[in-house]
């Protein structure tokens, strides 16, 4: 990214990616969370491939669990890409504001330069570019990225000018004010580190609020699909969305075999068998398996999976090494942990099956299974 006088400037970013990840599991009991694979590639990778192609050259990870998993992992990742990658290690959490008073000798620079900050489970077209300039345009403080939703009701909503400056946030509105809500992307002049301190603390609501206050906040409204990703049913959602935007933007990127339907993600490595329907939306991870005759919809079946024939999923995560056996129906958001077993002709709903299990019976109702 340049600077105003055409000097390259050093950009940087600041991802929270504390926490345990509870939302997600059973997944996230053999994973961390940003780990996971959404459309075959850990969902922080999302983020730092959109980071670097913005211009941002350091990424810092505010981290409070896995750090050692994730450095293994991203480092070598980060290297590829051409950013430096930095752990801030949190030994109690810290919330979302916080994080940023921890890293503040990282994040503060001579430059004043503004950085990004973001949380770790968002998945969109990310708009980092658009995001500076915009940020740079206005001169104040900080600026949120807000997205449109049906349902404002069931969020904290943002109300702006037209110009985008922020005049208040309501949460949980019973009547319209905003269709808008904070999607978890910001980006802040090192100035806005004044106000936080080392203890756990609420960016949106101990932060944003009094920055609104001073005219120092403003909102920039994202453009495309939006998907908090830290649940099985919205990381399925989310899925639907970016491969609808994949098919946009790289169309040649998609599997176009015999008994596609619809928008479908397969890793070369995968072998799928004869007389199977693929899609609409689904993702098949590397060395995964799937036998002739299976129907699979809406759906993600992670790296080493085996779906043997005439299986049927709709709506499923199937884990690591899992084993879905022949004949087998499950659907509605049932997820799979690493390394579980589904014996022949069962029908599971809604289950969500914890790692290393053998399932023999059915599950007709949606339940945990330990």
């Amino acid at each position: 990214m340049c600077g105003k006088d055409g000097k390259l400037v050093e950009m940087k970013a600041l991802i929270l990616v504390g926490g345990y990840g509870t939302r997600l599991r059973p997944l996230t009991l053999s994973r961390p969370k940003p780990l996971v694979e959404f459309a075959n590639k850990p969902m922080l990778l999302h983020q730092m491939e959109a980071l670097v192609e913005a211009g941002v050259t350091q990424v810092v990870l505010a981290v409070s669990y896995h750090a050692e998993e994730m450095e293994r992992e991203l480092k070598e990742q980060a290297s590829r890409l051409g950013a430096r990658l930095v752990f801030s290690h949190e030994t109690e959490p810290l919330g979302t504001a916080g994080p940023l008073a921890l890293a503040r000798d990282i994040l503060s620079s001579e430059t004043n330069e503004p950085f990004f900050v973001l949380n770790s489970d968002i998945i969109c077209d990310f708009p980092f570019k658009e995001l500076y300039s915009f940020h740079k345009s206005h001169g104040k403080e900080g600026t949120i990225v807000v997205t449109r939703v049906e349902e404002p009701s069931k969020y904290g909503v943002v109300v702006y000018q037209s110009d985008g400056c922020i005049q208040n946030f309501i949460e949980k509105p019973q009547e319209f004010v905003s269709n808008k809500i904070n999607a978890g992307m910001y980006i802040l002049n090192p100035s806005v580190l004044k106000r936080i301190q080392v203890r756990p603390t609420s960016i949106e609501k101990e932060v944003f609020p009094y920055m609104a206050q001073e005219g120092q906040l403003y909102a920039m409204e994202l453009q495309g699909f939006w998907m908090d990703v830290g649940q099985p049913k919205d990381f399925l959602t989310g899925m639907s969305f970016y491969l609808t935007s994949l098919r946009h933007k790289l169309p040649s990127e998609l599997y176009a075999g015999p008994g596609t339907v619809g928008n479908v993600l397969v890793d070369t490595t995968a072998r799928i068998g004869s007389d199977c329907r693929i899609g609409p939306n689904v993702t098949i991870g590397p060395g995964v398996v799937i036998e002739d005759g299976v129907c699979i919809k809406r759906s993600t079946i992670l790296s080493g999976a085996v779906v043997r024939s005439h299986a049927w999923l709709d709506q499923c995560i199937i884990g690591w090494r899992s084993v879905v056996g022949r004949w087998v129906r499950m659907e509605n958001t049932t997820v799979l942990g690493e390394d579980v077993i589904v014996k022949d002709e069962l029908y599971i709903n809604g289950g969500q099956v914890l790692p290393h299990k053998s399932i023999a019976t059915s599950v007709p109702d949606p339940q945990i299974i330990m």
